[in-house]
Formats: structure tokens, C-alpha cells, sequence
């Protein structure tokens, strides 16, 4: 089998399976993918509880965690309007829940399958180990199956999450051999563990609210859940994003002013919070208010009941990767052409998708940035030299 291709695409997730079907549809370039796995998608397969949430409402740089410029750059080149577009024209209509996620209306499977037949016309090698990449005039790809060779390589490597999909870090042993400077990958979307002051709350496992949590100048507005391991929940583990240590505040209460409900009221303080009896007491409990009729507080409890409105702690660390949604860090940006996700420092090589150091919340963000940097990769692949 001849193995000289013009593009080589290093990995079968998200952005690569976007890349190759944006190349076989937009050019006559030979183009071959090269996975560890045994299929292809093993993360998109799996994510969003089997239906794959795909983007956001609201998609700006502000919920990414990565360079700015870079974010906007890439994904004014491939919006969300023109992910949705390209997904409807295919014929996938994704349904938005909770008034913000757009997710396949059945399975992940659609969007999969869409992919691959966008596909048609690559060569697909898995279940092959990336041994090493070099350049010599061309790139020559050692896997432990046999040698590629490629005009241009792609590296869709991914991070190190979910390493029971075949996660590994290949992508930056890569980029390090180019010259790149790289942020080793840290669990980010996990939960987060809790200090004994804070042990009260693995009371409460399984109890969800809404709530408003801060952290490293950020504000996220989503639900928690209380759980064995410590608190979880869409708020948390956007919250994982920003944290590294250092204190992190909540408001338990993001819709009411608790202090000001209650002056004047006769109801139990635990009634007018309007919470699970259970979590209401625990609350309270920790902030030193005995749970009374709301007229019987003095001061002091009035002014302790403002903690619930920013219940500031210091998380123990993180669920680590097991139960990571992503991979924070990868190849640092700065080393990166914006506009086309080419290396400034080898001609012809490109990082598109988690392997890049750009990372978003929970709620499809991840997915749109790993679709958006590869249609911008694929058009600059598809342009003539």
C-alpha cells in the first residue's frame, strides 16, 4: 500500500473527522486519519450522556480559557450559525435544552455518522500508536503498524481525558519536538473535592440547586450537585476551569436577598429560603444561624446570613482526570498562526481541537472550538502553494 498521502490528519475525534470531511468535500488532496482507537468518535460517541452536546446559545471568547484573540479569530471563521448550518444542510437539526445546549435529537451516532460520510474518500488507519513525527523535507509518520508520509500533517491528537477512550498525550510530546512550548494537560469540567471545614456538604449527596459561584474573576451561573466525592454539577465544573486553588465563593440564593426576605417575616428562616428542608437546615447550620422564626434574629444572624449570598472556601483540589470532561493547557498558542492554526515554527504542520491550549465551559464549547479550528485548518490546507 502506498503510504504517501498530501495531508495526514492525526487523530479521529471531533475536530480530526471535521478536518478530513472538510478536505475530502473541498479539494482532491489524499488525505488519510490515523487513530489509536479501533473506531472513530470515541468521545463524541459518549458525550452528553450518549446525545453529544454540540454547542451553545451563546458562544463568545468569554467562555473559553485560552487567548482571546485566538478565540475570537477562529471562531468568527466558523461560528456557531455556520455550525448549525453546515449540521441542517446535512441533515441534522440539533435540539436545544435548557434554553442554551444544542444536542442531537436522538444519539450521538447522527453526528457521527455525518461526519464520516463527509469522510468519504480518506483513508482510515486504526487502532495504530504514533510512535514519532519528523521533517525532512517532507513529514514521515512512525507508527508501530508501518510509516506515513504527508506533505501536511495534522495533529488532532486530543488531551488526556477520558483515558478509557485511548487519551494520551501525544500531541504535545509532538509539538515539543517542533520547538513548541506546551502547558502540560490539568483535569478541567470535574468536580471538586472539599476541606474538612466543608465535610458537611457530602451530608447533602444527591441534592441539586441553582446557584451563582465566583471564581478568578469569573461569574457561572448554573446547578450544583452536592456529591460523595465533594460537589459536582454543570456550576462546578465550569468552575474547575478557572480554579487552580485559592478560594472560590458561592450564593447558595442567586435569585432572592435572603437578609431582606426575611425581616419582618414569622416563618422559619429555613421556610423563607425555599430550599429542601434538609440542605435549608445544613445551610444554615453552617453559617451559625439557628433556624427560627425569622422576627426572633438579631443582627449578627442577619449579617451571617449574607454568607450564604458568598460561602467562600478553599477547595481541596479536583476529581482529577477520571471523572474529567476535558483536558486544560496543550501547545501554547503564541506559537500558532491565528487565522489558520498552522505552526509558526514548522511549515505545513497544524494543531487544531483540545490539543491547543484553549479550553471551554461545560455546554458544547469544547466541541464548537474543535469544529471551528478545524474548518479553519482545512481551509488553509485546501488553498494552493
Amino acid at each position: 500500500m502506498d503510504n504517501r498521502y498530501d495531508v495526514v490528519i492525526l487523530g479521529a475525534g471531533a475536530s480530526g473527522l471535521m478536518c478530513a470531511g472538510w478536505l475530502c468535500s473541498n479539494s482532491d488532496l489524499k488525505v488519510a486519519v490515523i487513530e489509536g482507537n479501533t473506531r472513530p468518535a470515541a468521545k463524541l460517541k459518549i458525550s452528553g450522556g450518549g446525545k453529544c452536546n454540540i454547542t451553545n446559545v451563546d458562544v463568545q471568547s468569554k467562555h473559553f480559557l485560552g487567548d482571546p484573540d485566538l478565540v475570537e479569530a477562529v471562531l468568527g471563521a466558523f461560528s456557531k450559525e455556520d455550525l448549525l448550518a453546515f449540521l441542517q444542510e446535512r441533515g441534522l437539526t440539533p435540539v436545544i435544552r435548557k434554553g442554551r445546549y444544542y444536542f442531537c435529537e436522538k444519539s450521538s451516532d447522527e453526528i457521527i455518522s455525518l461526519l464520516l460520510r463527509e469522510c468519504n474518500g480518506a483513508d482510515f488507519f486504526y487502532n495504530r500508536s504514533i510512535e514519532s513525527l519528523i521533517c525532512d523535507g517532507s513529514f514521515r509518520i512512525e507508527t508501530d503498524k508501518g510509516r506515513f508520509e504527508a506533505s501536511k500533517v495534522v495533529v488532532a491528537t486530543g488531551g488526556v481525558s477520558f483515558k478509557t477512550v485511548g487519551a494520551t498525550d501525544v500531541g504535545l510530546r509532538i509539538a515539543r519536538v517542533f520547538g513548541h512550548e506546551v502547558t502540560p494537560f490539568a483535569p478541567a469540567l470535574a468536580g471538586l473535592t472539599l476541606q474538612k471545614e466543608q465535610f458537611w456538604m457530602k451530608e447533602l449527596t444527591g441534592i441539586s440547586l441553582p446557584v451563582r459561584i465566583r471564581v478568578d474573576g469569573r461569574v457561572i451561573e448554573e446547578d450544583l450537585l452536592f456529591a460523595h466525592r465533594g460537589i459536582s454539577g454543570p456550576a462546578v465544573l465550569s468552575t474547575s476551569l478557572y480554579w487552580h486553588r485559592g478560594e472560590i465563593a458561592i450564593d447558595f440564593l442567586p435569585s432572592m436577598n435572603l437578609p431582606r426576605t426575611c425581616r419582618g417575616e414569622k416563618k422559619q428562616v429555613s421556610t423563607v429560603m425555599n430550599l429542601p428542608k434538609r440542605l435549608a437546615k445544613a445551610l444554615l447550620d453552617a453559617i451559625g444561624v439557628e433556624d427560627r422564626a425569622c422576627n426572633r434574629l438579631g443582627e449578627t444572624e442577619f449579617e451571617r446570613l449574607q454568607q450564604l449570598h458568598a460561602y467562600r472556601f478553599a477547595p481541596a483540589g479536583s476529581f482529577g482526570f477520571t471523572k474529567a470532561e476535558v483536558s486544560r493547557g496543550g501547545v501554547a498558542t503564541e506559537t500558532l498562526n491565528h487565522y489558520t492554526m498552522e505552526s509558526l515554527l514548522q511549515e505545513g504542520l497544524y494543531f487544531i481541537g483540545e490539543v491547543v491550549d484553549v479550553t471551554g465551559e461545560l455546554g458544547g464549547y469544547n466541541f464548537q472550538w474543535a469544529f471551528s479550528s478545524a474548518v479553519v485548518a482545512a481551509r488553509e490546507l485546501c488553498v494552493p502553494r
